[in-house]
């Protein structure tokens, strides 16, 4: 039996990449992941880490070069390179342009060549905003279809009221549902 083919693809939410980055260790040691950065991701450097050694300790993980253009992941849909694409974390940013049908990041590419061949995508959302200018997006997402979510929490309920993290333990459950056509329930998680 041939290992599940996953894609994983990061974006800006940095505060949540040391989550991101142990769940995709546990990935790696039992499925075969590609990663991906968006533009932003793979050169921009924060308080939360520099790019580079992002970069370095995904393709440490994946044994692979991390793919971070358009023309890298135009391919993924032609080839049907993987058997899911995961985006984790998701920003409000990348919600926003999947539900608007932007297609000008690396990542947003991956999305749109993976869909077309009615294969799923998992979000992991990650942004601060959730509960106020993306949750428009989200809305219109969570109604897509071959687009499922990790389930979701506020991260802070009194400091940032509006904001929303991904439950990372709860991902590959989430990968392994939507790969048999499923949302994970429930979406909001318990926290």
């Amino acid at each position: 039996m041939e290992k599940l083919r996953i894609g994983l693809a990061f974006t800006g939410s940095y505060c949540t990449y040391d989550k991101a980055f142990a769940a995709a260790q546990r990935l790696c040691e039992k499925y075969d992941v590609t990663a991906i950065m968006s533009e932003t991701a793979a050169s921009t450097d924060s308080r939360f880490g520099m790019s580079g050694d992002f970069m370095a300790q995904l393709e440490a993980m994946t044994g692979k070069r991390v793919l971070k253009t358009i023309v890298e992941v135009e391919p993924i849909g032609p080839q049907r390179m993987f058997d899911v694409l995961v985006i984790a974390p998701c920003t409000g940013n990348t919600a926003a342009k999947l539900a608007a049908g932007i297609t000008d990041t690396a990542v947003t590419m991956a999305a749109k060549s993976h869909l077309r061949n009615g294969k799923p995508v998992v979000l992991a959302i990650g942004t601060n905003d959730g509960l106020s200018g993306s949750a428009r997006n989200i809305g219109e997402l969570l109604n897509r279809k071959n687009v499922y979510f990790v389930p979701f929490y506020q991260d802070d309920p009194m400091g940032k009221p509006r904001s929303l993290a991904s439950d990372y333990a709860s991902l590959e459950k989430s990968i392994l549902a939507a790969v048999n056509g499923e949302q994970t329930q429930p979406i909001l998680a318990g926290r």
